[in-house]
């Protein structure tokens, strides 16, 4: 009934589950920077709440980094078994910078996570920071390596192919290919954005229900100080991005843009809606703006690009796909401007804490931080189809020789386990943060007393903080 072939199936496969784990290393990314804020903040004022934001911060992270390492190792398996031809081939640049990933940030996280999360009262406060600053940092390590990777694949340089195989003859090359820069930068503020929504609407709807703390207000206070200052320097990011992508990349730009051919001595106009036909090479209902696409993407009033037709059929991007994904990126990146500007307003007129309206916006802006990354995902990846290694290895050539009826068995696997799994620890994630910051928690005093054994906070556990108190009162 549906012409759905087992190379369709394997891309459906690996672009479901990348879409579940690029979330939670978001998040942990930007959870791991804003901790260390918080930290240190609370080191150099004393005051309590960063010390109660941190430790109710710090149990978001926890969960989630946990979701971001289960959900990563699946996605590991599947080039070895969906795309073995794709491994065998470039298998000689993206195994060493994965390797990298593992050998340097995931042991530098993993070495400190201990310390972070069970040794606020076992070590002192010094050494505590170090922790927190060295997983945030860990966070960030990883991303670089997995981006390199990421970008090689978009932008290949420093290798040869030898026998059929990809060698790596240059490795700064290799790691600084022309699109990581933008990309690496690119995504890191997107991680930011992600965090700094969701800490604002959790603030937001701790405040739409009446429970009016310092911490749920500087929570909030400090997420909207970072979208005033952020999201316009992601708008400044992403236009070079696309200058850099126009270079590299031309056709994902003309499908991006529903761009089909120019016309002589005419700039050309910026489709702001439209329908991309692939098939028919035109884009209906569209309405433009003219020159405003030269004036973008060449800073000049009459600068052309390439258009879809002068790319061959087999080699053009799905422009449908690509046109929407990436207005849906960059609409809730405006969104996202205007938000920080609203609330410095309010902040102006005093009303930041108790405007209704905005504290109602600020709660359903809080996923739309990673909506707009996997938009922008979608649009680079779907982009720079059909190539796997852009000009180098199409994707067909990469993919495994499994049947079609494999591919939608194991898919439709993934789909029920990945609900089940991720959809449970996602609303213990939401129970979590529905608990709020708790005031005084970093004071409480360790359970057991001199010589009886302690045991370890419990960063996991959502279980209401009466439960301790009972276990205390019976030792």
């Amino acid at each position: 009934m549906w012409d759905i072939d087992a190379l369709l199936l394997a891309r459906i496969q690996f672009g479901f589950t990348i879409s579940f784990h690029i979330v939670f290393p978001a998040i942990t990314i930007g959870l791991a920077s804003y901790l260390v804020v918080l930290e240190g903040q609370w080191l150099r004022t004393g005051q309590e709440v960063f010390r109660d934001l941190y430790h109710f911060w710090s149990k978001i992270f926890a969960v989630n980094f946990g979701m971001g390492v289960v959900s990563g190792v699946v996605m590991a398996y599947q080039f070895g078994t969906n795309w073995s031809y794709f491994s065998d081939f470039a298998g000689g640049v993206t195994g060493p910078l994965l390797a990298y990933e593992v050998l340097t940030a995931f042991f530098l996280e993993a070495g400190f996570l201990g310390v972070m999360l069970f040794g606020w009262k076992r070590v002192g406060p010094g050494l505590h920071f170090l922790s927190t600053v060295m997983v945030a940092a860990g966070t960030l390590l990883s991303a670089t390596w997995i981006l390199a990777s990421n970008s090689w694949m978009q932008t290949p340089a420093g290798y040869e192919i030898v026998a059929g195989r990809v060698v790596p003859t240059d490795w700064i090359a290799v790691i600084l290919n022309p699109s990581f820069p933008y990309r690496l930068v690119h995504m890191g503020i997107a991680a930011f954005l992600a965090t700094a929504l969701i800490v604002g609407a959790s603030g937001a709807w701790h405040l739409l229900r009446g429970r009016d703390t310092p911490a749920i207000r500087k929570m909030l206070s400090m997420a909207m100080w970072m979208l005033l200052f952020v999201a316009p320097l992601q708008a400044v990011v992403g236009d070079f991005h696309g200058l850099n992508t126009l270079d590299h990349q031309p056709a994902k730009i003309a499908a991006m843009e529903g761009h089909w051919e120019n016309v002589p001595g005419e700039g050309v106009p910026l489709t702001l809606f439209g329908w991309p036909d692939m098939e028919r090479e035109e884009t209906h209902f569209a309405v433009r703006v003219p020159r405003l696409a030269s004036l973008i993407l060449t800073h000049s009033w009459d600068g052309q690009f390439p258009g879809l037709k002068e790319f061959p059929r087999e080699d053009r991007p799905n422009s449908t796909i690509v046109f929407w994904s990436f207005r849906i990126m960059v609409g809730l990146g405006f969104l996202m401007i205007a938000l920080g500007v609203w609330a410095l307003w309010a902040r102006w007129r005093g009303e930041l804490f108790r405007s209704r309206a905005l504290l109602r916006f600020t709660l359903w802006m809080g996923p739309t931080g990673l909506v707009a990354m996997l938009a922008g995902w979608f649009t680079t990846e779907v982009g720079r189809q059909p190539w796997l290694v852009y000009n180098v290895m199409r994707t067909a050539d990469g993919v495994s020789s499994h049947g079609a009826g494999q591919l939608a068995t194991t898919l439709a696997l993934f789909v029920l386990v990945y609900f089940v799994v991720f959809g449970a620890g996602t609303v213990y994630l939401l129970r979590l943060i529905g608990h709020g910051p708790v005031t005084h928690e970093g004071t409480e005093p360790v359970p057991g007393g001199p010589g009886r054994p302690r045991t370890p906070a419990r960063p996991l556990s959502a279980a209401p903080d009466a439960a301790d108190d009972t276990a205390t009162a019976r030792t």
